[in-house]
């Protein structure tokens, strides 16, 4: 179904485990060429990287902090580099931070939260957008962007996360302007918002609050990070969604249906 992503030029960001790492080696499966990417050097990078190679990627690791501008634009430059371009951005990092009540936030707070969330996203998109032309004009098809939304996104957050709710609004909503201005370029912007995923982001919940958690999820779970990677192949994919542009695809388990 996904033959058309062989080759593609595809970058993760904040994908050395969870849901980014999840999209890493389904698109390894159809033979991508693959940049994953952290903060720091994760001790099983090695593995990592060798396991998405066994399963038919082209993959190579870069560092960089994603909340600084200068990273992102880094990120890019050695990213096409190495590929010779970019077909396909995947904008996954992302983090609650903390939590924090209105009260107690303060500036330093306020700015890790959409640094984090927003400019990563935003920076990344912004630097790889002349590659994502040429990558379409070359194609004669489409590019495309694929940001990370949330669920929190429609609810506000729980306790706290005031502000992670509030980022990841934003990524819902300023899709849309890019639709706006950049489809005569051949570029498609589509957001992949998921529910509750059992990653490290709900590792502190202890068995009581999963199980209340579980109560309001009609499917009675959480999600796993493999549940949500085929939704990057479907929108990456240009025979399967090259119509498909300014949308979310809330992948819940029925826990939020807009």
């Amino acid at each position: 179904m996904f033959n058309d992503l062989k080759d593609k030029r595809v970058l993760i960001t904040g994908s050395t485990a969870g849901i980014g790492l999840a999209a890493a080696q389904s698109f390894a499966r159809y033979g991508a060429k693959i940049g994953i990417t952290g903060q720091t050097l994760p001790d099983d990078l090695p593995q990592t990287l060798e396991a998405l190679r066994q399963l038919g990627a082209e993959a190579e690791f870069f560092q960089g902090n994603l909340c600084n501008t200068q990273a992102c634009q880094q990120l890019i430059e050695q990213f096409v580099a190495r590929f010779g371009g970019i077909d396909v951005v995947i904008n996954n990092v992302g983090g609650l931070v903390g939590r924090k009540q209105i009260g107690d936030i303060d500036d330093e707070f306020f700015d890790r939260v959409f640094d984090l969330n927003a400019r990563s996203a935003h920076m990344v998109t912004k630097y790889a957008m002349p590659h994502l032309k040429a990558s379409a004009q070359a194609s004669g098809t489409t590019a495309s962007v694929i940001l990370v939304g949330s669920f929190a996104s429609y609810m506000g957050g729980g306790p706290g996360a005031s502000l992670y709710a509030a980022a990841k609004a934003w990524i819902h909503t300023i899709q849309k302007n890019w639709v706006s201005s950049y489809t005569k370029d051949g570029v498609r912007f589509n957001v992949v918002s998921p529910g509750t995923v059992d990653t490290a982001f709900h590792a502190d919940k202890n068995d009581a609050v999963r199980a209340q958690i579980n109560a309001t999820i009609p499917m009675g779970r959480f999600a796993t990070a493999q549940e949500v990677a085929p939704a990057f192949l479907f929108l990456a994919s240009h025979a399967c969604s090259g119509y498909i542009t300014g949308q979310v695809i809330n992948v819940n388990g029925g826990q939020y249906m807009p």
